[in-house]
């Protein structure tokens, strides 16, 4: 696997797994009791919580535990051992990342990313000595890990100015390394991707990838590629597998490019919600009927080829767009230096001024936020509670145990206050880790359970069967779900709905009880693009519900327009009314 960006690190570790159980001292005259026949622990884990320790005895730990109990671990797991390094160096901590990796290395010699971690912790403090000499090892095992080669490039050459995203978009190749291109990115798709052919048959992949190839000409520019290349990538209908969501083409668009209004599309209607410089003929919730002559709706047809979700959900593609359509909209349609719209009530069309600001990605007001991630709330004199989860993104080598610690406060209080009815708010979650997932399962289920079918990573562990937690809730539970669910989320409410543990609310989730995680990272051998590419199936036991839907919802309620602009959560109000029926 090619080496990671550091935005797209985390997303790895929707593959990987590790216990949620703690270890006090490696003295504890328990322990070896504990051990024997107990889950697979998480090594990572275990030298986080002895992060106040120096290092060096935190390394001699991993050996002592390697040596006494070879099997209790998850020693295995190259992966999860990396992010713990990683956590060290994102926090400064520079030596002792240098120190992890060191014994990444010395653990796995064979693998070729642990000496681009050690190459790049010695390249942050400046031995480009040791640096290029670790990431010619890398490169050695592994000539495609391209991160290696570009790093080497740096040190050797600092001088050297690197292109510009801008410089990138106009840039021309020839068609035939564009064609080369389109048939080693669907090469590679099939190669890594597990489930590549799931949800499309290859005749009908390889045609896209063909007409793509034919639409190919001498002027073709590097950004319309790029747009080419992102409908081959959402065609496996894979929402771990993309081209970095939609950030790299949105930085190396123009801004006189883009399209110089904030949209939302809503129940099949694309309304404004920002004329920005438009706004002496454009106002607040003008319909828009038709860009540069062609329907809105075909406009959005065309975009929602280009954007991955799992399977054949598209309200993860409605969220999408309304994230990032002043730069869509510009991709759909070529590139045009000028934009005529037709508004409804309006009898003549509007040319627009060219764009003067935008906000992609465009964060959705409307609905409280929940900044914190996680966020618990009992209305004043209420038997009622609400309790918000953003986020699954707790890692055991990193903060699972904030999360462990939030829901146990939290379910103490639920308990000594009484609560009937709990709300569980879980919009804008993009997932995270299964053990944060199975630790609130088990404060909710009224069963037990098991949560996954199988995985690449520590199969064992996650196929133990799993138990409600003593103090588990037994009141009546809502669930709010809407298409930005993902991962995690899907996992984590397929296991709600096949035991039917409460009511759901909202719109289809963007995700289920499949999916395909992990991330290998590749390159383009001519153009140079970067694609992400999910390598894992994550399965969760549920196999009585379709794959290519998300969960769906027992009362299924959006948002309007009008709801939107005056800041209505018309969703949560809608739970309200069914808990006070």
């Amino acid at each position: 696997m090619t080496k990671l960006p550091v935005v797209f690190l985390v997303m790895l570790m929707l593959s990987v797994a590790c216990s949620t159980r703690q270890i006090n001292t490696v003295s504890d005259e328990g322990l070896a009791a504990d051990i024997a026949g107990a889950e697979i622990l998480s090594i990572a884990q275990a030298l986080k919580e002895k992060n106040n320790l120096p290092v060096e005895e935190r390394i001699a730990l991993y050996h002592q535990l390697k040596n006494e109990h070879p099997g209790a671990y998850n020693f295995e797991n190259e992966d999860e051992l990396t992010m713990y390094g990683y956590s060290l160096l994102w926090a400064g901590l520079k030596e002792e990342a240098i120190a992890i990796f060191k014994l990444i290395v010395e653990q796995f010699p064979e693998s070729s990313n642990p000496y681009d971690s050690l190459g790049e912790g010695y390249m942050v403090i400046g031995d480009t000595t040791r640096a290029i000499a670790n990431y010619k090892r890398s490169l050695a095992l592994n000539p495609d890990n391209f991160n290696a080669d570009d790093q080497i490039e740096r040190m050797r050459f600092p001088d050297r100015i690197p292109e510009t995203p801008a410089e990138k978009f106009i840039k021309v190749f020839t068609p035939e390394a564009y064609k080369e291109d389109l048939d080693q990115l669907g090469q590679k798709l099939i190669e890594v991707h597990p489930n590549a052919l799931k949800f499309i048959t290859l005749k009908d992949f390889r045609a896209i990838i063909e007409k793509k190839k034919s639409l190919i000409t001498d002027r073709t520019t590097y950004g319309e590629f790029a747009w080419h290349c992102s409908e081959i990538i959402a065609a496996i209908n894979c929402s771990h597998t993309t081209m970095g969501s939609f950030y790299p083409e949105s930085e190396m668009l123009p801004l006189s490019l883009r399209f110089p209004l904030q949209t939302r599309w809503v129940n099949d209607q694309l309304f404004v919600i920002d004329p920005f410089n438009n706004a002496d003929q454009i106002a607040i919730k003008d319909e828009i009927l038709t860009i540069n002559d062609r329907p809105v709706a075909d406009v959005i047809q065309d975009i929602y080829r280009h954007v991955p979700s799992q399977g054949y959900v598209e309200t993860t593609k409605q969220h999408f767009f309304n994230t990032w359509s002043t730069g869509l909209i510009p991709y759909a349609l070529g590139f045009p230096e000028k934009y005529k719209i037709r508004v409804k009530g309006k009898n003549h069309p509007v040319i627009l001024s060219t764009a003067s600001a935008f906000k992609d990605p465009y964060r959705d007001n409307s609905i409280k936020y929940c900044d914190d991630n996680l966020c618990f709330e009992i209305p004043k004199g209420s038997k009622n509670a609400v309790l918000t989860i953003s986020s699954f993104n707790y890692y055991p080598w990193n903060n699972l145990n904030v999360f462990e610690d939030f829901m146990d406060r939290t379910f103490i209080e639920i308990n000594k206050e009484g609560i009937r009815n709990l709300v569980i708010d879980l919009r804008f979650n993009g997932g995270g880790s299964s053990e944060s997932s199975i630790y609130l399962l088990r404060y909710l289920t009224r069963e037990s359970f098991t949560y996954f079918y199988d995985t690449k990573h520590d199969a064992v562990e996650r196929k133990t069967t799993q138990y409600p937690f003593e103090n588990a809730f037994t009141g009546k539970c809502y669930f709010i779900i809407d298409g930005n669910g993902q991962s995690t989320t899907g996992h984590f409410m397929s296991i709600i709905k096949v035991q039917n543990r409460g009511i759901i609310v909202g719109e289809e989730l963007g995700s289920n009880q499949f999916c395909t995680a992990g991330q290998t990272v590749c390159r383009l051998s001519n153009t140079k693009l970067l694609y992400y590419v999910a390598n894992t199936t994550s399965k969760t036991t549920v196999n009585s519900l379709p794959d290519e839907t998300g969960i769906l919802p027992d009362h299924y309620v959006t948002q309007g327009i009008d709801d939107y602009l005056n800041k209505v959560d018309a969703v949560k109000q809608y739970t309200w009314e069914l808990i006070n029926k």
